[in-house]
């Protein structure tokens, strides 16, 4: 069992919009489902869409907001920021920004699953300016 509990709220008019869940128990990330009216999103366009929820993390654990791969493939559905980074002191509602980057029209429709949703700690360094850096057999070399 976690130490770490996350907390959501249903935003008014949204008590039929299931909470994250994942969906198996060995997933990584926690389904998140749309509470918009059904609409249809155009290929090449892009909209914020409103899931109905605010939430509540622990001091030191960001909420990574990720593409579900189901979508991608199908449809062409992706999350152009991704992963988008929920922070610990933010408390508004989660919106996830989704584009169709096919050639069809997707229909979106409420309560469908739109993203997945994947926990993290993460540390908090002090920042140190220095004059040189310790070597490594890398070195400088870096993409390709």
């Amino acid at each position: 069992m976690s130490e770490d509990i996350v907390r959501f709220r249903r935003l008014p008019g949204n008590e039929d919009i299931p909470l994250p869940a994942r969906a198996t128990p060995s997933a990584s990330g926690y389904d998140v489902r749309s509470s918009d009216q059904d609409f249809s999103l155009a290929p090449q366009s892009a909209k914020l869409v409103s899931t109905g929820l605010n939430i509540e993390l622990p001091e030191g654990m960001e909420c990574q907001v990720r593409p579900r791969s189901g979508l991608a493939m199908k449809y062409g559905i992706t999350i152009p920021n991704s992963p988008g980074t929920i922070d610990p002191d933010y408390r508004g509602e989660v919106r996830v920004l989704i584009r169709n980057e096919g050639l069809e029209p997707v229909s979106i429709c409420r309560g469908d699953r739109i993203a997945q949703l994947v926990f993290h700690r993460f540390s908090v360094p002090d920042i140190v300016e220095c004059q040189e850096l310790g070597s490594t057999g890398r070195g400088r070399s870096g993409f390709g």
